[in-house]
């Protein structure tokens, strides 16, 4: 197997802490565990979560919106967009960034080997879709597009937090927006 260990800095405030990552010569995810991250192929992580068992929820979280033609929509992509002025996604940041709709300087924080972006490069509307929203807005397609949007990092493999804490959170921030649907980009 070829690989090697990478120091992988990353300042906090004044101090900076060290991460040692393993690599792999093949294109693949970074595992982490502990202090340390493995780089694996697409096909090794089909093969160690195609067993898992889905998501089993005794209620459903679901309210009726309004007609599409009266709603108010968002975007939350998994695609690590940010404002150039907003900090960058890490590894295993499970936060959110709050996109300004009236803004189209989006950037992608993807750190995956995986997430190819050219075609985020070519047209951001391939991961998050907002200048279709406006063409169906202007239509009468849907009541109008929300003031703001959210994006995570789609690249986690511990999604506890995300469920707990920065999910329930970003729906939160959206509802008291007046957002009544939410388009979801998974990348």
């Amino acid at each position: 197997m070829c690989s090697d260990d990478v120091d992988f800095s990353r300042s906090q405030g004044e101090a900076t802490s060290h991460l040692p990552i393993t690599t792999a010569c093949s294109i693949g995810v970074v595992m982490a565990s502990s202090n340390s991250f493995t780089l694996m192929a697409d096909s090794d992580i089909k093969a160690l979560t195609e067993a898992l068992p889905g998501e089993s929820f005794e209620t459903t979280a679901f309210t009726t919106p309004p007609p599409l033609a009266d709603a108010t929509v968002a975007i939350v992509t998994t695609a690590s967009l940010h404002h150039p002025d907003q900090d960058d996604f890490e590894v295993m940041d499970t936060g959110y960034r709050v996109l300004d709709d009236s803004r189209r300087d989006y950037v992608t924080g993807h750190w995956s080997p995986n997430f190819d972006g050219s075609g985020f490069a070519y047209d951001m509307n391939t991961v998050f879709p907002v200048d279709r929203l406006d063409e169906l807005a202007e239509r009468g397609v849907i009541g109008r597009v929300a003031d703001q949007h959210l994006a995570y990092a789609g690249n986690q493999f511990d999604l506890s937090a995300i469920r707990m804490d920065s999910g329930p959170a970003g729906a939160r921030f959206l509802r008291d927006q007046g957002v009544d649907v939410v388009l979801l980009t998974p990348v």
